[in-house]
Formats: structure tokens, C-alpha cells, sequence
């Protein structure tokens, strides 16, 4: 490629992070606002010291400035990409296991609010909740069937829950206010136990008042559940709009299809799977969001300091996201934008396949290159760049405002 693609592409990714970071401004607060967390210490449902500040008294949180470093370099946008907690494999900070109960697969993972800080650009802190310290949350990874265990402890200032966009039978574990133990209280704990179903990519998140707010803070993870190939051959109906004639040969397909998207069959192993949250922080509590991103930092796969070939200088944290053209691509797309009601992804120079809510084994949609999704909506998209050349190619929202305030991105295709 030429190298004038990477720079052109890095200077306009440099100015539009350079103006971002700018009109935030360097004297705006991270508060939440007093009517929402008071209000929810009003009605019983936050723990004690509810306060409407962030828990920073009067520090200022905003920009140090547009050339400042990111201060939380425990979380990587790229590492987080691909990091699917399976029980076997994941994170050092997510502790997990898997084993056998009562002839059932058991997949454990302990999770712990916490409230801590994240930089969201360079320079550009926000006050955060988080569930093990990151946002977007851990991501897991579980085969349809599995009991899914989560030991939950809030260590965090005000009360929190976890709610699964699952099918759940047993309300007590709806991790609601309303029902079961209800809100988890700064220090107590709590287990959760879901049932995976049904197969595709779901939602995790907190369900305190004023939820709102609790989403916003980052409270919030994506659950992925493999198809079981076996259950597909047996009941192919389940995972198919469809009404004609179930052949042995679409059976196959089928299965074939169902094999691809579990991770404990060698043909997942020929796909390159990414995850890719959506989100927006309002840096000032206003009700409006200053930054968009994909995986919380904005710009994040954008292109950075470069030699013009697509080598990154060591320490760059801005860099498009890069694949093997000879893969297939699929991104599990998650909607967790508050205060906006509706967020999209469109990829420049090459059509796709999107799987709503991942719950189907055929496209819902085929042959686009634009999905919208409200808050909390997810699905699968499947690329193939087998035929393009290789270089920069963009995807992002096809809200104009949302691109320049950061969820612009590249795939660069090798």
C-alpha cells in the first residue's frame, strides 16, 4: 500500500482526537447529578453514602490535556477484542472455572463492582463503575446448556446488581430490585446462577436505580453462547427462519455452521472472532454524551504513529484492528450507548452478513453494510475480505456526530 494511506489517515485521526479532546475542556466534574443518585438512596434502593458526586469531592475530571498519556494501561482496547473468559481460559483478573455438577456443565467466573477511574481519551478521565475494574465488563464465553455461575461481590460505594439479557426461568435470579435478594449493598455478596439460553450474544448488566445511571457508569459486559452442534442436528427448527423441508444437507449446514461458532470445535479455529461494545460517556452529567467509542476509548482503532507500511512504533495504542484477509470475520456487536436511542455500524467498502441478537444460524440480514441498534440490542456480523486488496478499510456509526467524537475505526487487511 502506499504509504501515503497510513498518513493522510493518521492525520485525520489526530485532528479529530486533538478536537475532541479539546472541546471537553479542562474544568468539567465527573458528577452524576443530585436528583439521580440521591434519588435512588431515596427510595431505598443505593447503599449508604449515596452521595451525588462522583466519590472525587470537587476534583476536576477532564482533559490534562491532547498529548497526555492513558493513565488505566491495564485495559487495552486491542487485548479486549479477542479475550473471551471460558472458564478454562481468559483473564488473570477474572476468576473462573469449569466443572461438572449434577451432569451439567458448570462455567464459574467471580465478578466485583468497583467504582475507579478510566481514561476514555487521551487526557480525558471518567469516574467510572466497573465490573472488575474494566469497561466494557469481562466478556463470557459459555456453550448453550452450561449453568452459568457468577459469584458476585459489589465492593463498589453504591448498591449494584447483575442482569442477564438470557432466558431465565427462576426470577430470583433476575438480578432486579424487585424481586429475589434485590439490590447487592456496598460489602455483601451474592451468586447468580443462569442456565445458558438461548445461543448467540447477549447482555450483562447492573439493574439499580437509577438505571440510567448504573448503565452509563459502565456497568455493563457481553455473555457469548456457543450453539451445541449436537442439539442443532437434533431440533434444526429452533435455529432457523425457516419453513421448508429440513434435508440432510441443510441439517449439515446446519451443524456446520453451529461448529464454527463454538469455540471447543476445531472449526472455530478458522475464524477470527472480535467483540465490539459500542458505547458513549457523558463527561460532564449533562444527559448528553461528549464521546463515543468502540471498547471505551475513542478513536482506539484508529491509525496512530506509523512508518507509512502499517508497522506501529512500539507503545502506539492507536492502530486499526488488524486481520488476516484468508479468515473469516465475525464481530460480536453490542449497543451500550446511553442517552442516544440508537447507534449503528457501517463498514466502508464491503458488504456483510448480521445475525440479530446471534440467535438464528441464517443471516436475518444479508448483503448490507449498515445495521442500527437500540440500546442493549446485539448480533453477529460476518465479513469476508478474501477478494479486497490489502490496506485500511473504515468502519464506524453512520451517525455523523457519533464519528467525530470518536467511534471511527479501520480494519487494516494483510
Amino acid at each position: 500500500m502506499p504509504s501515503i494511506n497510513y498518513a493522510r489517515a493518521a492525520e485525520v485521526t489526530d485532528r479529530l482526537e486533538s478536537r475532541l479532546v479539546e472541546s471537553i475542556g479542562v474544568n468539567r466534574r465527573t458528577v452524576l447529578g443530585g436528583l439521580g443518585v440521591a434519588g435512588s438512596a431515596a427510595v431505598g434502593l443505593g447503599g449508604s453514602g449515596a452521595t451525588a458526586t462522583s466519590g472525587h469531592g470537587e476534583e476536576d475530571h477532564g482533559t490534562f490535556g491532547a498529548v497526555d498519556e492513558y493513565r488505566d494501561t491495564d485495559f487495552d482496547p486491542h487485548e479486549f477484542l479477542s479475550t473471551f473468559n471460558t472458564g478454562r481460559d481468559g483473564q488473570d483478573t477474572v476468576p473462573q472455572a469449569v466443572y461438572d455438577e449434577d451432569g451439567r456443565t458448570v462455567r464459574e467466573f467471580e465478578l466485583v463492582a468497583v467504582d475507579t477511574t478510566i481514561t476514555i481519551a487521551p487526557g480525558v478521565e471518567f469516574s467510572a463503575w466497573a465490573y472488575n475494574g474494566q469497561v466494557p465488563g469481562p466478556t463470557l464465553r459459555v456453550e448453550e446448556g452450561d449453568l452459568v455461575r457468577i459469584e458476585f461481590t459489589n465492593a463498589g460505594e453504591h448498591a449494584h446488581t447483575i442482569h442477564p439479557h438470557l432466558k431465565n426461568t427462576n426470577p430470583r435470579m433476575d438480578g432486579v430490585p424487585q424481586t429475589g435478594p434485590g439490590v447487592v449493598s456496598s460489602g455483601e455478596s451474592f451468586t447468580y446462577e443462569w442456565v445458558a439460553q438461548p445461543a448467540g450474544v447477549h447482555l450483562y448488566h447492573c439493574h439499580s436505580l437509577p438505571l440510567k445511571a448504573h448503565i452509563h457508569r459502565g456497568l455493563y459486559g457481553t455473555i457469548v453462547v456457543d450453539p451445541d452442534p449436537e442439539r442443532v442436528a437434533e431440533r434444526p427448527r429452533e435455529y432457523v427462519n425457516y419453513h421448508g423441508p429440513i434435508t440432510d444437507e441443510f441439517r449439515a449446514r446446519l451443524v456446520a455452521e453451529a461448529e464454527s461458532r463454538n469455540h471447543q470445535y476445531p472449526a472455530n479455529d478458522d475464524v477470527t472472532e472480535l467483540v465490539v461494545v459500542m458505547n458513549g460517556f457523558d463527561t460532564d452529567f449533562d444527559g448528553e454524551n461528549e464521546v463515543y467509542a468502540a471498547n471505551t476509548r475513542a478513536f482506539a482503532y484508529g491509525v496512530g504513529d506509523t512508518d507509512g507500511e502499517g508497522t506501529w512504533q512500539p507503545g502506539e495504542t492507536r492502530r486499526p484492528i488488524r486481520i488476516d484477509r484468508t479468515d473469516r470475520q465475525r464481530v460480536y456487536l453490542v449497543n451500550a450507548v446511553e442517552f442516544d436511542p440508537i447507534n449503528s455500524f457501517h463498514t466502508h467498502s464491503q458488504f456483510f452478513d448480521y445475525y440479530d441478537h446471534g440467535t438464528t444460524l441464517l443471516p436475518t440480514d444479508a448483503t448490507v453494510d449498515t445495521v442500527m441498534q437500540c440500546q442493549a440490542q446485539r448480533g453477529i456480523v460476518e465479513l469476508d475480505y478474501a477478494d479486497h486488496d490489502p490496506g485500511l478499510y473504515m468502519f464506524h456509526a453512520h451517525q455523523s456526530e457519533f464519528v467525530e467524537l470518536g467511534w471511527m475505526s479501520f480494519f487494516e487487511v494483510v
